[in-house]
């Protein structure tokens, strides 16, 4: 029997982004702008943090650790969309599209990881406010968070070492405005073993999401046991406003990524694929800053305190 001839996949070309010229510029500029936000509002958090001693506690590490994540995060994909937008070959080799998702995968789940440590920190500082400087030191926020790094950049390992050893001798145009695992599987030669391995990666993110999301869950229902016991209103409003920051972002970015990742067999089309991934991959790093800076008191004075000790000019008569 004549087996077929084959000829592997070197790159994938991005069939997603508009072909008008007009509206590549349109979908660039505003993606530009949220790009240079989120670095520029991420590093000033970071900065921020490491300039003021009084910041230097557990909930400003995990902060600063979280922004130096989202810029990782980000930086996986936009810079490429952004290529892509203004550039008429809308290509991304093989190789990269593989560090391209390992690259996101392994920051998001690290984000992931750090965002459940942050709820369980929120809840050790108001269920066990005496107990908490003791428990929670500088050395296990550091081991939290390298903790947190480890696993992320180790989980998605397996799955992205799978995927390169696929044939891809089909079609390689990637429905999709960067690489990811589900539209990249979709390209993969069709056999029993893809499907199968699809539906394993489906169970894979599903474990993930769900046991972060049940921790985070029950830290929280403990801190509002707790913050309904409060009796002074004042006492109150502060408790609830440690955690409501991390509360939106957790919100957001779990919100939109459960709608990607725990579809199974449900399929989405073109638009609301892409709107998804848009939401956790671009809105989401994109309002951590806001949400960080704006809703957070000591944040805000910490950056009005630096901009007041600018250079100052003084005259002499």
């Amino acid at each position: 029997m004549e087996i077929p001839n084959r000829t592997t996949v070197q790159e994938f070309i991005f069939s997603a982004f508009p072909y008008s010229w007009v509206k590549s510029v349109v979908c660039f500029v505003p993606l530009l702008f949220i790009y240079a936000f989120i670095v520029v509002g991420n590093l000033v958090i970071i900065t921020v943090v490491q300039l003021n001693t009084h910041l230097h506690t557990p909930m400003y590490t995990f902060i600063s650790a979280l922004s130096f994540l989202e810029i990782l995060y980000t930086t996986a994909t936009i810079p490429k969309m952004l290529s892509s937008l203004l550039s008429e070959r809308r290509s991304i080799s093989f190789n990269g599209c593989l560090l391209q998702m390992y690259f996101f995968h392994s920051t998001g789940i690290s984000e992931v990881c750090l965002l459940t440590v942050m709820a369980f920190d929120r809840y050790l500082a108001i269920c066990s406010p005496l107990h908490y400087p003791s428990i929670m030191t500088p050395k296990l926020c550091t081991q939290l968070t390298l903790s947190c790094c480890v696993c992320g950049f180790i989980t998605p390992l397996p799955e992205i070492a799978w995927i390169s050893t696929l044939p891809f001798c089909g079609s390689n145009h990637l429905e999709h405005i960067f690489c990811d695992f589900l539209p990249v599987l979709r390209l993969a030669c069709t056999d029993t073993r893809a499907i199968v391995m699809i539906q394993v990666v489906d169970v894979i993110h599903a474990v993930e999401i769900i046991t972060a999301v049940m921790l985070i869950f029950m830290s929280y229902v403990g801190i509002v046991a707790i913050i309904l016991r409060i009796r002074s209103a004042g006492g109150c409003h502060k408790a609830f406003s440690t955690c409501v920051s991390h509360f939106i972002v957790f919100s957001l970015f779990f919100g939109s990524v459960a709608l990607m990742y725990l579809r199974f067999s449900a399929t989405y089309s073109l638009f609301w694929d892409i709107a998804i991934a848009l939401a956790f991959a671009v809105l989401s790093p994109f309002f951590n800053p806001i949400i960080y800076s704006l809703r957070n008191k000591e944040i805000k004075e910490a950056i009005k305190k630096h901009i007041g000790q600018g250079p100052q000019v003084r005259y002499f008569s």
